[in-house]
């Protein structure tokens, strides 16, 4: 064997050498990849056992804010609301209810927080529509009547209470449901932070999903499972109020919802009914209705 056949095979010998103590200095590689196919799946949401109450703000005899072009809050609250119950028993939320409740505004507050609060709910989520305080609203003529209005302010925006029976529950849900809203190019108010807005002011507790605090609403604060008020947006703003009686914007926001309910229903165990029944039904019960079609919006006549 000559000089250079023996340098040849000694190269060789050399390279096997090395590639194999690169490869006994590496045992682990290839783990990362196996370790990720073995990553346990995140919790799925057992939605057929996720109560849900979804909550009509306001009631046919008190029905809030009226908006720029004379149409009452509650119609807008309960159009919504019917779209969001019927897209959650559609996703398979069996067990969501859809409150309606009757009667004055005080009253009718009360009996539906005390009702909410003895279900076995899981989530409490109210739906309301916003305007602003009188002193910002001007004057414009709509179809032959003088009409109140402001485009100062738009958005939605979402409240939860200190005084709630599980506060870190409403905090986590009000945040997954501004962001869901936010994915979906929706953008909140901010004049709620303003010092002109004097006692309506509020605190903001999630600048990024637009969660603020309001501990005196009677429904929030007097409920024991999480609870939210979301103020779909702002019907006295002419432009938006156009906005939210289209079918594009309900779906918009009825789908933020479910996705929101989807991912906080998969942080959350149902409710047990005997974690509730410390709470017994009052005797005068709200009305529930079930899902219907939405009704067209219908302008009312409100009593001077």
């Amino acid at each position: 064997m000559t000089s250079f056949q023996l340098a040849g095979r000694f190269a060789l010998i050399v390279a096997a050498i090395l590639l194999g103590h690169g490869a006994a200095s590496h045992p682990a590689r290839a783990e990362p990849a196996a370790a990720e196919a073995k990553k346990p799946d995140a919790p799925a949401c057992d939605r057929a056992a996720f109560r849900v109450l979804v909550d009509v703000g306001h009631t046919a005899e008190a029905p809030g804010a009226k908006s720029a072009r004379g149409l009452y809050e509650y119609d807008f609250n309960l159009r919504l609301a019917k779209l969001i119950e019927q897209q959650l028993t559609d996703a398979g939320f069996d067990k969501t209810v859809l409150l309606v409740t009757e009667g004055k505004a005080r009253k009718g507050l009360t009996e539906r927080a005390v009702r909410a609060s003895s279900s076995s709910a899981d989530l409490f989520l109210s739906i309301h529509h916003d305007s602003v305080p009188d002193r910002f609203l001007e004057k414009w003529e709509y179809e032959g009547e003088q009409r109140s209005y402001s485009d100062r302010f738009n958005g939605h925006s979402l409240f939860i209470s200190n005084g709630n029976g599980d506060f870190g529950g409403s905090l986590t849900f009000g945040r997954l449901l501004g962001q869901q809203l936010k994915v979906r190019g929706l953008q909140y108010t901010r004049h709620y932070t303003e010092k002109f807005m004097g006692h309506r002011q509020r605190i903001l507790v999630d600048p990024e999903a637009g969660v603020y605090r309001y501990d005196q609403l009677i429904v929030l604060r007097k409920t024991h499972m999480p609870a939210v008020l979301l103020e779909a947006g702002s019907i006295i703003n002419r432009d938006e109020e156009l906005a939210m009686g289209t079918p594009e914007r309900q779906g918009q926001i009825s789908a933020a919802v479910l996705d929101a309910i989807d991912r906080f229903c998969a942080l959350r165990r149902p409710v047990k009914p005997a974690q509730v029944a410390r709470h017994p039904a009052p005797a005068a019960k709200p009305t529930y209705r079930p899902a219907a079609a939405a009704s067209p919006l219908l302008a009312r006549k409100r009593t001077q």
